[in-house]
């Protein structure tokens, strides 16, 4: 645990490094990393110990994500097992949100959005009328997923950073 806390930490460093100037939110898009998209691989063996950069091509086996001022979930992908309860751990200085995309959650799931909105649209009219859903640094929100399969989940003010995350429940 203690390795895995010092390799994030170092990993949103690095981030906090690389995106000095720019964590204001200003709305610049550099053309990003080349991780906006979900590759749907399937890759789900092994675990994220590498020092690849945070690639998000492989499954961690935790349930804490880390929400950076770097505009990243870290890790980018987890899997966890069914009844887990998630924790996102605001570790930054800038607020996020955890909105999952109603149409990549399993079928039978429920939804779910940081400030407790049932449906997509409602988190982003919330989001939009008074910043509702948004997690301040230091804060946490916390989901619990019942129904296996997978869920892709994003940052309604950092999706364009590609602030994108996906949990596997097994």
């Amino acid at each position: 645990m203690e390795t895995r806390r010092t390799f994030v930490r170092g990993l949103a460093l690095a981030a906090g490094v690389t995106l000095a100037g720019c964590s204001s939110g200003g709305g610049s898009d550099s053309g990003g990393d080349g991780n906006s998209g979900s590759s749907g691989d399937g890759a789900d063996s092994g675990e994220t110990e590498s020092s690849d950069g945070g690639s998000g091509s492989e499954w961690a086996e935790t349930s804490t994500v880390e929400m950076t001022d770097g505009l990243a979930y870290e890790p980018k992908k987890i899997k966890v097992e069914a009844g887990t309860t998630v924790t996102f751990e605001n570790v930054g200085s800038i607020g996020h949100t955890v909105t999952a995309y109603e149409d990549k959650i399993p079928d039978g799931a429920e939804y779910f959005a940081s400030g407790g909105f049932d449906s997509l649209q409602a988190a982003k009219d919330g989001y939009s009328n008074g910043q509702k859903g948004n997690i301040p640094k230091g804060e946490s929100y916390e989901v619990t997923l019942e129904t296996t399969g997978t869920y892709e989940y994003y940052c309604i003010p950092h999706e364009m950073n590609g602030m994108v995350g996906t949990i596997k429940v097994v």
